[in-house]
C-alpha cells in the first residue's frame, strides 16, 4: 500500500514540474517576444527620426535646394534675354534656401510627374503656386498654406458675355495644363480639353486660336491677360471654384516642411513676405503666420 502511494506522489510531482516548465516556458517566450517588439517600435522611431534628419541634411550636404518648376509668371519665370528665374515664388524660395546655408537651383519639371521627381531626388521641392489637392496631401510632406487662389476660364475678350454658365462651357475646347486643378475642373463639369504643358501655353493656344478656352490659375491670369498685357485681346471669364490654397510640397516625413513653416513665419513677422508680394503684385493672396 505503501509503495503504491510512493509511486503516485512521484508520478504527481513529476506532472506537476512538467506544468511548472511549460508554465516557465510560456512566461520567457513572453519576455523575449515583448524585448524583441520593443527593439522593433524603437528601431521604427529612430529610422523616422533620421529620416527627416536625413533629408534635411541631404540638401545642405549638396549645398543647394533643387526646386521644381514651371514658367509661371507672376511666381516662376524669366524676363526675355535673361537666364535668371525671378518671381514671387522663385524670390521666396531663394530666401529659404539661404536660411539653410545653400543656394536654389530651379529645374523645369514635367507637373503630372512632379510626385515621382521628388521622391527620385531630381528635387527637393515643388514651389510652384501649387494647389492643395488630394493627391498632393497624400504624395507629398505639404508646408502650411502660403497664397489663396482659384480657377478661372481665360476667352477672347469679345466672347466673355456669352459664357456666364457651366452648362455653355460644354460647347468650348479648353486647353489645360496636364494633372493641374483647372484640368479637375473640367473633368467635374463634363468638358472637352486638350492637355498641355503648362498655364502658360494653354493661354497661348487660344491666343492663336487652337483653342476656344483655357482654365488656369487667378494668379496667373491676372498678370498673363488683359489690358497692358501680353494679351490684350483675352479676358477673365467665369471663376470655377471658390477659395483654394497654395502649398510647397516636400518629400514625406521630411524636415524642410517645418523649416519652411518656420521661415514663413519669420518672413511675415520682418515683412520681406509682404515687399516681396507687393514687388510681383501677389499682396492680396498671400497668407502671413
Amino acid at each position: 500500500m505503501g509503495r503504491r502511494i510512493v509511486i503516485k506522489n512521484r508520478e504527481w510531482l513529476s506532472h506537476s514540474r512538467d506544468q511548472e516548465e511549460k508554465k516557465m516556458k510560456k512566461i520567457n517566450a513572453m519576455k523575449i517576444f515583448a524585448a524583441v517588439l520593443a527593439v522593433v517600435l524603437l528601431a521604427a522611431a529612430l529610422v523616422g527620426c533620421s529620416g527627416k534628419s536625413d533629408d534635411l541634411d541631404y540638401v545642405k550636404k549638396k549645398g543647394k535646394l533643387t526646386v521644381g518648376i514651371t514658367n509661371y509668371p507672376p511666381m516662376d519665370y524669366k524676363e526675355e534675354g535673361s537666364s535668371e528665374w525671378i518671381g514671387f515664388d522663385a524670390d521666396m524660395a531663394k530666401a529659404f534656401a539661404a536660411s539653410l546655408g545653400v543656394e536654389a537651383e530651379f529645374i523645369v519639371v514635367d507637373w503630372d510627374y512632379k510626385i515621382g521627381a521628388l521622391n527620385g531626388k531630381t528635387i527637393d521641392c515643388v514651389w510652384n503656386g501649387m494647389t492643395l489637392t488630394d493627391e498632393v496631401a497624400e504624395g507629398m510632406g505639404v508646408s502650411d498654406k502660403y497664397c489663396k487662389n482659384a480657377q478661372v476660364v481665360i476667352l477672347p475678350a469679345d466672347k466673355v458675355d456669352s459664357y456666364k454658365t457651366a452648362e455653355s462651357l460644354k460647347s468650348l475646347n479648353f486647353a489645360v495644363e496636364i494633372g493641374s486643378a483647372g484640368k479637375d475642373q473640367l473633368d467635374a463639369l463634363g468638358c472637352k480639353y486638350t492637355e498641355v504643358g503648362d498655364q502658360t501655353k494653354a493661354v497661348m493656344e487660344v491666343a492663336a486660336g487652337t483653342a476656344d478656352a483655357a482654365v488656369v490659375d487667378l494668379l496667373l491670369a491676372g498678370n498673363l491677360v488683359g489690358e497692358g498685357t501680353s494679351y490684350s485681346k483675352l479676358a477673365i471669364g467665369m471663376k470655377l471654384n471658390d477659395e483654394e490654397f497654395f502649398v510647397v510640397g516636400f518629400r514625406k516625413d521630411s524636415a524642410l516642411v517645418e523649416k519652411f513653416n518656420e521661415f514663413w513665419a519669420a518672413a511675415s513677422a520682418d515683412g520681406s513676405l509682404e515687399s516681396t508680394a507687393k514687388k510681383y503684385g501677389v499682396q492680396e493672396a498671400i497668407i502671413k503666420k
